[in-house]
């Protein structure tokens, strides 16, 4: 169960995750020990799972963005688990969901400014198991993304 210190911890942490225990701490009124020990109990219980950097677009080559419809051949498990399989050795697939309604993934695919969409699904996204339709949404401009 979370309290309103855990609420706030979380909060902060989801604004800026390089807080050392003293700035967050202050920032949610509890002293540097206490806001360590509480971000340690938030990590056991499951509530943070980790703590990574976020890249800026130019330390990913400046990438357009794809969003990629995809159909499988059929629904059984040995064929969505093949293509689940497949996408995770992906560098270009920041995202894959496993969707309800007409298409069954949805994919998030990064085009660096140094290759091609072409190649991606040709090379790539075209060659994976089970595929039969893949349908491109290209993104015109990133509006807001929470972190």
């Amino acid at each position: 169960m979370l309290d309103a210190f855990d609420r706030k911890i979380l909060a902060r942490l989801l604004a800026d995750s390089d807080l050392t225990s003293a700035q967050l701490g202050e920032a949610v009124g509890l002293s540097p020990s206490a806001a360590h020990r509480r971000v340690g109990s938030l990590r056991e219980r499951g509530y943070i799972a980790g703590f990574r950097a976020v890249l800026s677009k130019a330390a990913r080559g400046n990438p357009s963005v794809v969003l990629v419809n995809v159909t499988l051949r059929d629904q059984r498990e040995e064929t969505m688990a093949a293509f689940e399989r497949e996408i995770g050795d992906i560098p270009e697939i920041r995202d894959c969901f496993l969707m309800s309604g007409e298409a069954d993934y949805m994919l998030h695919v990064e085009v660096r400014r140094d290759d091609t969409f072409e190649r991606i699904h040709r090379e790539t996204l075209s060659r994976l198991p089970g595929v039969t339709r893949l349908a491109s949404h290209f993104v015109i401009r990133e509006v807001f993304r929470r972190p």
